[in-house]
């Protein structure tokens, strides 16, 4: 189990059993997986962030790509954001994956500048950011 902003979180693949908990999470981030949810559970790229009492506290989404890892989604109960479980999340992936990109708002990119991934603008989208974490930097 490892230590989340004092809390104890256990970070594991997620089980076709997770999935409903999954959606739930996503949906109330309001994120929408680009790629069959079932799919990447079954591939093994969805992580979820667990307690011991909460069901599931957040997921990850991962889409495999030919050189490492994309971070499809990422999201984290309302009540247990701010506390290190996200942070969790993309550090598990990052110990599975040497290299993991993402694309996101300007409202998340200091969560991901706190990472130690790279960020820069995506010039096709206007307030989109992309950030690229290389093995080591985390």
């Amino acid at each position: 189990m490892s230590r989340a902003g004092g809390t104890d979180v256990a970070v594991r693949e997620a089980t076709d059993e997770d999935r409903l908990g999954v959606r739930r999470v996503l949906d109330a981030a309001m994120l929408d997986v680009r790629e069959d949810l079932p799919a990447r559970i079954a591939a093994g790229d969805v992580l979820v962030a667990t307690d011991g009492s909460t069901p599931i506290l957040g997921a990850l989404v991962l889409v495999a790509r030919e050189s490492g890892a994309h971070v499809d989604a990422v999201a984290v109960r309302r009540a247990r954001r701010g506390r290190g479980v996200g942070s969790a999340l993309v550090r598990a992936a990052a110990e599975r994956r040497d290299r993991l990109t993402a694309a996101f708002d300007p409202d998340v990119r200091p969560f991901y500048e706190s990472l130690g991934f790279d960020v820069e603008p995506v010039t096709s989208e206007e307030n989109r950011f992309r950030g690229t974490y290389e093995s080591g930097s985390l």
